[in-house]
C-alpha cells in the first residue's frame, strides 16, 4: 500500500512538472525563403531568382510541396516538408 501511494505521489508530481500544450500544433513544417532585389520587375525576379530557387530546392529530402511567388523587387519561396 505504501508503494502504491508513493507511485501515485510521484505520478502527480510528474504530471504537474510536464508542460502540456492545450492546442497542439498539427501543421506541417514550413520554411519561407524571402529574397529582395530592389528595382527589378516580377518577370526578372521569376526568371533569375524564384525559378532557380524552386528548381534547386526540389532535391531536398522529405519535401512535400514547393510554391514560389514573384513581385516587384521581392520573391517568396514556400517549402513545405512532409512528415
Amino acid at each position: 500500500m505504501l508503494l502504491a501511494a508513493g507511485l501515485f505521489a510521484w505520478g502527480i508530481f510528474n504530471i504537474k512538472k510536464n508542460p502540456i500544450d492545450a492546442i497542439p500544433d498539427l501543421s506541417e513544417n514550413q520554411v519561407i525563403v524571402f529574397t529582395e532585389w530592389m528595382g527589378r520587375g516580377p518577370q526578372i525576379m521569376e526568371d533569375q531568382v524564384t525559378y532557380p530557387l524552386v528548381s534547386n530546392l526540389q532535391g531536398i529530402p522529405k519535401v512535400k510541396n514547393i510554391r514560389g511567388t514573384s513581385m516587384f523587387g521581392m520573391s517568396f519561396v514556400y517549402v513545405i516538408f512532409g512528415r
